[in-house]
């Protein structure tokens, strides 16, 4: 079946690492000319935007409203209209924390890199919704926001607003300067990428998998199969402010080790 993306303009932020850099391949894939935005990761970006037919690299970071009003300004002189954004920019602070000892510091710095930065990029572009009509938006949260994360409360709280009273307040408001727009959100869970490289040898892997019914590990392109098909009125026209979760079918993470 086709997915109707070729010739559309998408939008990709966190393109330089894997769920994002695989997004972008999957767009391209289909005919979508794409924006590949980093942060930090530069050359990454830089030489996926060099794989891909029409995609240009562009940097920003997004928890700064300025560089993300200059990252959809020249996302639209590249693109000449913006129809999706694939809101996958996010950061998983490593060291396992206990609320207890969880400094301010750290708990705002990771509200702000995903739950603030994902405002920041959904406001963005829905101003071009606004512009142009339509468009569709598709958010990545995680697992953590569904089930919690110990040692991660503040990745967990800020994943689970993108999530939930985010997505579902955008998936109303959309329609307002967009008829058929939509708003849909997929939750990833464990997945081998750069942010988790290191973290699942086979010992981890068998134990994180004692919850799901699939007991693997996802990649990068099972997540981004998940987006484009939301970002896709051809496949999923009638699907908006719906979480679909990426997890293998997993229903929560283990407490207590072996």
């Amino acid at each position: 079946m086709e997915s109707g993306l070729a010739g559309k303009g998408v939008v990709v932020t966190g393109a330089s690492g894997g769920i994002g850099s695989a997004c972008a391949r999957a767009f391209a894939a289909e005919g979508a000319r794409v924006v590949v935005h980093y942060h930090l990761g530069r050359d990454r970006a830089e030489a996926l935007a060099a794989e891909l037919p029409d995609a240009v690299a562009v940097g920003a970071d997004l928890t700064d409203e300025a560089q993300v009003e200059e990252l959809f300004a020249c996302a639209r002189d590249a693109l000449a209209t913006i129809d999706v954004c694939a809101a996958v920019a996010g950061v998983w602070p490593a060291a396992d924390e206990p609320v207890w000892q969880l400094g301010l510091e750290r708990w705002e710095e990771t509200l702000r890199a995903n739950l603030t930065a994902t405002f920041l990029t959904a406001r963005a572009f829905l101003r071009e919704v606004e512009r142009n009509g339509h468009g569709n938006l598709v958010l990545v949260g995680s697992t953590a926001g569904r089930f919690g994360e110990a040692g991660h409360a503040d990745y967990a709280a800020a994943k689970s607003a993108i999530q939930g009273g985010l997505l579902l307040s955008l998936k109303n408001e959309i329609v307002r300067v967009a008829p058929g727009g939509r708003v849909n959100a997929v939750t990833p869970g464990w997945t081998y990428s750069p942010m988790t490289r290191g973290a699942l040898d086979p010992e981890v892997v068998d134990r994180i998998s004692r919850t799901m019914a699939l007991r693997k590990v996802a990649t990068a392109d099972d997540i981004a199969r998940a987006v484009l098909v939301l970002a896709s009125d051809e496949l999923s026209g009638h699907i908006t402010g719906e979480l679909v979760t990426v997890a293998g079918g997993m229903e929560g993470r283990t407490i207590h080790p072996e």
